[in-house]
């Protein structure tokens, strides 16, 4: 049973509601009216029946558990819960920083409940982003919200998943960063004699992704063979707010764990590198930080580079020195555009590159393909038999001469 009356509070007319939960606790709840006390008490009453006839008691749900009637806001943040140990850590990472920001705040000021959303809210909220961010953010948002909501059908908690309902926005458009020979020179002399050089050298010859590079450690190494093998990475996410760096002793998938000609000249830079932190660690001595032993791109005094590093500074330095503004994952782009232009199958480069589906590197890179091209006009040429130029001009001329007779 709900009661309630009317309080006035600075000038304005307030409901307030009394109710006990199944735990037989006592709640008071303050609704506003909006009605300003002068002249509208009778409208303030008929109010008060209205709502206290409409109100319905939140359920006292223990922690962690759902109900259709609780807010879509509240289940969302329940269903990271759950989701937290199914899925791995960057993805997690992914999931939560999109719930907290955007997605979970605006439900929750609308206060829908689950049992309540329907697809228009969905699409309402989507139209509402693209506003703020581009449209391939908004589809990352899509995928958080459509597996919340897959959860909460599969439970029978909703009868249908109404995401799928939604329409999504259309991908944007992206070109990558591509450089040539040149370009990467002009690139390689910027960085010479940073901590960027040898980063950054790495990434654009073999072609890793960032956190290949920042992930790799000196067992990846072998001299003896001449080998580089790709096989741990380094990412930073952020978990429960604190942004942390991820150390995966496996890469990003199965194709991923790769492994590469050492070739001489970078053998030699890695043996530079290699001596230079045995000194470090002599002159150091106790100051040196052993935690990141073993890592190959570490400071003087052991500190490990950070993946948010190469992001920040790298368009820095280009910048600096004049150049046009790229991405550190542009180095990668880079690679696989100098391997087509120098003759290199498509799948060989998704060897060289990791990726674990050849249609990933096919459909980055076809388009820079002209050797391909080039091969399938010799062969249309060769398979077709087309009309010399001498009787297709003189019809060509025929027609015109008709035509000014014609005049």
């Amino acid at each position: 049973m709900v009661s309630g009356h009317l309080q006035v509070k600075k000038g304005y007319y307030y409901v307030v509601l009394s109710y006990y939960d199944s735990q037989n606790k006592r709640h008071i709840k303050y609704i506003a009216t909006g009605l300003a006390e002068k002249g509208n008490k009778r409208k303030a009453e008929r109010e008060l029946a209205r709502i206290r006839s409409e109100f319905v008691p939140p359920k006292n749900l223990k922690n962690g558990e759902l109900d259709p009637e609780m807010l879509f806001a509240d289940y969302l943040i329940e269903w990271l819960k759950i989701v937290k140990s199914r899925v791995k850590i960057a993805t997690y990472s992914s999931y939560e920083s999109m719930v907290k920001k955007p997605i979970e705040p605006y439900f929750r000021a609308r206060k829908i409940a689950l049992k309540d959303l329907e697809a228009r809210h969905i699409q309402a909220f989507y139209t509402e982003k693209l506003k703020e961010v581009k449209a391939n953010t908004v589809i990352h948002y899509h995928a958080v919200i459509y597996q919340a909501l897959k959860y909460a059908a599969k439970t029978d908690l909703i009868p249908q998943n109404v995401a799928m309902k939604v329409d999504r926005p259309k991908k944007n458009d992206f070109q990558p960063v591509f450089l040539d020979a040149k370009q990467l020179a002009d690139v390689f002399k910027a960085i010479k004699d940073t901590k960027l050089e040898l980063p950054v050298l790495t990434a654009a010859f073999y072609g890793l992704r960032r956190g290949e590079v920042v992930g790799l450690k000196w067992d990846a190494i072998d001299f003896e063979k001449n080998t580089l093998t790709i096989k741990r990475t380094v990412t930073s996410v952020i978990i429960d707010g604190k942004q942390v760096d991820l150390e995966q002793v496996s890469a990003k998938t199965k194709s991923s764990l790769r492994t590469l000609p050492l070739v001489g000249q970078f053998r030699d830079y890695f043996l530079d590198v290699q001596a230079a932190q045995e000194v470090n660690k002599r002159v150091c001595g106790n100051c040196y930080n052993y935690d990141y032993d073993g890592y190959i791109f570490v400071d003087e005094l052991g500190d490990r580079i950070k993946p948010g590093y190469l992001t920040e500074e790298f368009p820095k330095c280009l910048e600096k020195h004049g150049l046009p503004r790229m991405r550190f994952h542009d180095l990668r782009h880079s690679c696989a555009s100098l391997l087509l232009a120098n003759g290199v199958p498509l799948k060989q480069i998704q060897e060289w590159l990791g990726h674990s589906d050849f249609s990933t590197t096919a459909n980055i890179y076809a388009h820079l393909d002209y050797t391909s091209k080039l091969s399938s006009a010799q062969a249309m040429e060769s398979g077709i038999i087309l009309p010399t130029n001498d009787r297709f001009g003189s019809k060509w001329e025929d027609k015109n001469k008709d035509d000014v007779i014609a005049k």
